[in-house]
Parts: C-alpha cells; structure tokens; sequence
C-alpha cells in the first residue's frame, strides 16, 4: 500500500526535535519558525511537558467518555483560570475542525436556525460544515456546499450590515478567526469585530471565535480578540493546545444548557491529550510565554522591517506575516536549503508566514534575522544586477 499523496512534501525527514530545533535522518540541524503551523507552542520535547506524557503512560492512556476523568476537571479549571474564560463550559475534541463542528452545531441546537456567515480569506477546517464555512473553493466539494453558508468580506461592516438586515433572522452563527492564519495574517478592525458582536446580540445569532491558530498566547494575549473587549459565545481552540497532541475544545458560554448526547466523542479529552494539555499551560504559566510573545514578536519585526523587498508585516505577538513584494515561494527556500530555517507560507501567495515557539530565545530569533537579511538583500543585489546588463 501507498500513501494517498495529498500533500506537496519538501524532501526532509526529520527524526528528532529539541527547543526550536530539528534533526533530519542525515543528521542536518534546522531552525523551527513555523511548528508544523503553529502547533508547537512551548518548544519541541520540553522536558516539562515529556515528564507529563511519560508519567501518564505509566498510567492509563485512555478510556472513553463513558467514565471519570479528573484530568478533564484539572484541565478546565486551569483552561479557564489562565484564559479568563472560568464561568465558561468546556468541551474537548480532538482536532480545530472537529471543535469548530461542533461549534457550529451547538450555536444551531440553541437558536433553531440554519444558516451561518463566515469571511473571505477564512480556513476553519476540512470537514463537514467546517469546510463550508472556508473561503478556498477548491477544497469545498460539492457534498459540502449548501447556500446556508453565507460569505462576507473581511472588515467589510457595510456588507455585514446589508446580509444581516436581509438574513438576520435566519442566521445562527457568525464564525470569525481572532487574526486569520491560512489567510495570510489578516488582523480584523476593532468597529469590525465590535460591530458582528452588536448585530449578533441584536438577531439571536451566535458569534463563535475561531482561536485555534491565533489562540494559546500566540498573539500575546491568550486569546486574539481579548484584545478588542468584546466576549464570543463560543471559542475554538486547537493547534498550540497540546504542543503536537492531538487535542482540540469549544469553550461554551453559560447560557448553552448541556445535555446528555448533545455532543460527543470517542477520543477527546482521552488521559493522554489532557496531560500534554495542563503541561502546556503549566510551562505557559510558569515561563511568562505570553510576555515573551509580545517581547519576541516587538524585537523581530524592529529587526526586520527596514529590509529590501518588503512591503508590510502584519503581526500580533509571534503570529506574523511578512508581505513581500513578490511570490514568498523563493524566500522560503532559499531560508530552508541555504540557511535550514523552516518558515510558511498563505493562501496569499506573496506573505510568507513565521509563527515559532512561544519561548524561543533572542539568539534564535536573530538566525532568522540574519538568514533573512542575507535572503532579501541577496535578491536586492541580484535584481540590481539584472538592470545593469
């Protein structure tokens, strides 16, 4: 049997990780500044975090849903202390597109209404609804598309406004990315995001926040939209959660009434996941990372931002997108093969996407620096040439 050849693959194995650090199987060491999306929150194989999976394992690893759990309670005790979210309901699944699934499916159990707004340039999964309310034709096959989905362009309160005074009373949910990730850094406005709250409230709709990139302190705050004051009905979470295991949530407002069978699933909130879970707030916690986002994130972007060849950077903590003023395609591979720095890419063809550990360290960061500034000042040279001949 062969592998069902979805993804396009760079020809790099990596067999070990450390910190801000990769391996490949010929021994090439790499310097992580995308996490495999975002994912790796506090560092590759932290010590804290490895102790926690191990002693777990020398436990029990799962069971499902039928029985006790006290790590569920552990992890939504400490979830809600560290997010601000403590009156909130909490629950696990295993991935972003299963939370927000069954985000928009609990919005639609609680109003009765079908239809949902989502934004151009959105991603908030691969499945079913999930898929549908994602802003990329080319992966919404035609099982997925209905005409309850209903697209508006992004900071565009104009036509939010018209959709809603012609569909209000059919919309159940409004889903929103705290800063869109896959869409090329895209940080919503303040009116804009005030403004979808206000209608929300004012047409029984319900507002869901996709945080599961933009979450986790990756922004500096521990959620993206804690900045702007306003309080969705339903947050989604994932990615940066469990620092590479599996595990994703839907944070629930008291008003949502739970009951049995509303909501479901073999493996979420399994033993395992929720001891990656609570490690990954403890070292959060204990290592400021959330500061040390908002520090790292300042200190790039200064170091970064008088270099050739770039026209803007969008940014909130470490989640950053550097606009180039061409196709980011030769940026990033020239920083993989001549410098072995991992970066990522958009559906914006020209941002080219960093999003490290939270904890990495001035001395990490200023390799990226470095190999950047050789990148684009290298092309600067280059292209100079080219008109002198």
């Amino acid at each position: 049997m062969n592998l069902f050849n979805v993804y396009p693959l760079f020809n790099i194995n990596p067999v070990k990780a450390l910190g801000s650090f990769l391996w490949d199987d010929q021994g090439q060491q790499y310097l992580d500044f995308y996490g495999g999306h975002a994912v790796i929150s506090i560092g590759h194989n932290h010590p804290y975090y490895q102790n926690a999976l191990k002693e777990q394992l020398g436990k029990i690893s799962f069971y499902s849903n039928s029985v006790q759990n006290g790590l569920q309670n552990e992890l939504a005790e400490k979830l809600g202390r560290i997010s601000g979210y403590g009156d909130y309901g909490l629950f696990l699944c295993n991935s972003g597109a299963e939370a927000n699934e069954n985000a928009l499916k609990l919005a639609s159990f609680h109003n009765g209404k079908s239809k949902v707004l989502y934004f151009s340039g959105s991603f908030h999964g691969r499945t079913s609804a999930a898929v549908s309310v994602t802003d990329n034709p080319k992966i919404v096959a035609p099982v997925n598309y209905d005409e309850r989905f209903i697209r508006s362009e992004w900071n565009n309160i104009g036509q939010l406004e018209e959709i809603f005074e012609k569909e209000g009373t059919e919309i159940s949910s409004v889903i929103i990315e705290g800063i869109q990730g896959v869409g090329g850094v895209m940080i919503p406005d303040t009116a804009f995001l005030t403004r979808i709250k206000e209608l929300c409230e004012q047409n029984d709709a319900v507002l869901i926040l996709d945080e599961v990139q933009s979450g986790y302190g990756r922004s500096g705050h521990f959620f993206a939209h804690q900045e702007y004051g306003i309080q969705p009905d339903l947050i989604t979470t994932a990615k940066g959660m469990g620092n590479g295991f599996p595990i994703g949530g839907v944070l629930i407002h008291p008003k949502f009434r739970a009951t049995n069978g509303l909501l479901g699933t073999t493996f979420g909130g399994n033993h395992l996941a929720c001891a990656a879970a609570i490690a990954v707030l403890d070292v959060m916690e204990d290592e400021s990372l959330m500061e040390n986002a908002r520090i790292m994130g300042n200190y790039i972007e200064e170091e970064i931002s008088m270099l050739p060849h770039i026209r803007s950077i969008r940014r909130k903590g470490l989640m950053i997108g550097i606009e180039l003023d061409r196709d980011c395609a030769e940026v990033r591979s020239r920083l993989l093969y001549d410098h072995h720095i991992f970066t990522g890419n958009s559906n914006d063809k020209a941002v080219l996407r960093i999003l490290p550990a939270l904890n990495i360290k001035k001395e990490e960061t200023d390799l990226f620096i470095g190999a950047l500034k050789t990148v684009l000042e290298g092309l600067a040279t280059e292209a100079t040439k080219a008109l002198t001949h």
